[in-house]
């Protein structure tokens, strides 16, 4: 009789778990974080770029989601990879600009929640935070910026140099830590990559790739700014702001100190290369003795050559990524999450750079895949931010969100049909210095953006996307746009409110309660 209890015991166990699984139930999922700098996704193929330069990002789309609608808090490198990592706004994680503000690790962050439930994890490449990491097990970063060559890397166990291009070795190091890492737990693992960031060196294998591609001008390339005044004052212009020597590698003086940043430290090998291929652009260069809109376009053809051309490293080593991930079983339980820590101009407007709340920088890629929960191909057209991916991995991996995350998961859109996402998207950008560009906040609904310039430009700004998608005409006080301008305010402070932006409470010169019903 015993043995018959134990027998039929067993025999119920199995099939409740079996059934179990087969409602859903699924062990922590692996997470896979890539993490690109100033990728624009006018560069991406997937996003619509003809250029062939991100093979293995579009093949991370076809196999997952590919999100339209992703946008960050605060464009900017380190505020918007605190952001990534707290699930919080600048204001309340404390890191608004790179000048300015250290990041407190002390706080909460989806890798200490993930931790607590059991995860191992890493942060490999670009940081940005000032402050060493907290809540990884295991971290190697490069110091600030970091160097496309022959970089250094700080981790716990001191300072180290490592030789080679930088992409190639962010990826080593990661598939390092993979390998060696306690196979019987779940991991997350974030790889911050350097590429694209300015100064655009690629490496040696890729210098000359789109030489013989000319790339057609953007329609606001001569953009005359009317009626923006910040975009009036901004130094980040392709035609007066991009440097010679420093950006495009036509050196007037090789003992100019910015020029040697970019290369000092090449091996000799590595320098070779370099010299044959960039000496060649410059004396072609000195003979065309260019000037007025021959020169400032013949920048924007360099820039453009030089930018793609660092892609290719940045797209070559996620596809290792994949690759790794196929080779070791680990695909089909490992979520995948690539995007930029913002969007970038590639000539819009006449620019390089970011910041601004403009869709081009404002607007960031963001893809995903998630075997067995994401259709592969899907296209989700919700505004989602990346103040979402820290609570979007934490329900993943079944931990609760913590009470100050502000960000919302985008699971349920991609999970349920019924599932509503954002009507409307908040942005602050504080900085005031670099580039010139003013300190502003906004809202951004699926049609209307509404801009509140301070500090070095005191204005407002209102754009119809639906009807001006290049947002060079300013609505603000136009007739006609009395009531929409009064609705774009009362979501504004809607937001202001959410977010307990107290910043932008402060700032605002207009009574809202006039716009409340």
């Amino acid at each position: 009789m015993f043995k018959k209890v134990c027998f039929l015991s067993a025999f119920f166990s199995l099939f409740f778990s079996f059934m179990t699984f087969g409602q859903g139930t699924k062990k922590q999922p692996n997470i896979v974080i890539i993490i690109s700098d100033d990728h624009a996704y006018q560069a991406i193929g997937a996003y619509g770029a003809n250029y062939n330069a991100t093979p293995n990002i579009d093949r991370l789309a076809k196999e997952g989601v590919l999100f339209n609608n992703a946008y960050v808090t605060n464009s900017i490198c380190g505020p918007s990879r605190a952001v990534i990592l707290t699930g919080k706004y600048s204001h309340k994680n404390g890191f608004k600009d790179n000048t300015n503000f250290r990041f407190d690790g002390s706080q909460d962050s989806f890798a200490k929640q993930l931790q607590s439930a059991g995860y191992q994890t890493a942060w490999i490449g670009k940081w940005h935070l000032e402050t060493d990491p907290q809540g990884f097990n295991y971290w190697d970063i490069l110091p600030g910026q970091g160097q496309y060559y022959n970089p250094d890397f700080h981790s716990k166990a001191g300072d180290k140099r490592r030789e080679g291009y930088v992409s190639d070795i962010i990826e080593d190091v990661s598939e390092d830590w993979l390998n060696n890492r306690d196979k019987s737990k779940p991991f997350c693992l974030v790889i911050g990559h350097k590429a694209t960031h300015r100064v655009w060196i690629p490496d040696t294998q890729d210098m000359g790739k789109y030489d013989n591609v000319t790339f057609p001008l953007p329609s606001t390339f001569y953009d005359d700014y009317k009626n923006r005044e910040a975009a009036k004052v901004q130094d980040m212009n392709i035609a007066k702001t991009m440097i010679m020597g420093y950006d495009l590698k036509v050196f007037n003086d090789l003992n100019d100190e910015n020029s040697q940043a970019a290369i000092s430290r090449m091996n000799p090998e590595q320098r070779k290369k370099f010299d044959d291929y960039y000496g060649k652009i410059a004396a072609d260069f000195k003979a065309k003795n260019l000037s007025g809109k021959e020169l400032t376009e013949w920048k924007f053809q360099r820039y453009m050559k030089d930018y793609l051309s660092t892609s290719l490293s940045l797209d070559r080593n996620i596809g290792r990524t994949l690759d790794y991930l196929d080779k070791n079983n680990l695909a089909e339980n490992t979520i995948v999450i690539y995007l930029s820590d913002q969007g970038f101009y590639m000539g819009e407007h006449g620019w390089f750079d970011k910041r601004f709340i403009y869709e081009e920088s404002f607007r960031t890629p963001m893809i995903m895949r998630y075997p067995g929960i994401v259709k592969k191909g899907t296209k989700s057209n919700d505004l989602v931010m990346n103040l979402d991916i820290a609570p979007t991995v934490l329900e993943a991996a079944g931990v609760a969100k913590p009470k100050d995350e502000q960000g919302e998961s985008f699971l349920p859109l991609l999970k349920e049909k019924k599932a509503k996402g954002r009507d409307a998207i908040y942005y602050h950008y504080y900085e005031n210095g670099e580039h010139s560009v003013s300190p502003h906040f906004g809202v951004r609904t699926k049609r209307y953006k509404l801009v509140r310039f301070y500090e070095k430009v005191n204005s407002w700004e209102l754009y119809d996307l639906q009807n001006d998608t290049h947002e060079t005409n300013n609505l603000y006080g136009k007739k006609g746009y009395e009531k929409i301008t009064a609705y774009m305010k009362v979501q504004l402070n809607k937001l202001i409110d959410q977010y307990d932006d107290q910043d932008a409470k402060k700032l605002l010169s207009v009574d809202f309660n006039s716009y409340k019903k």
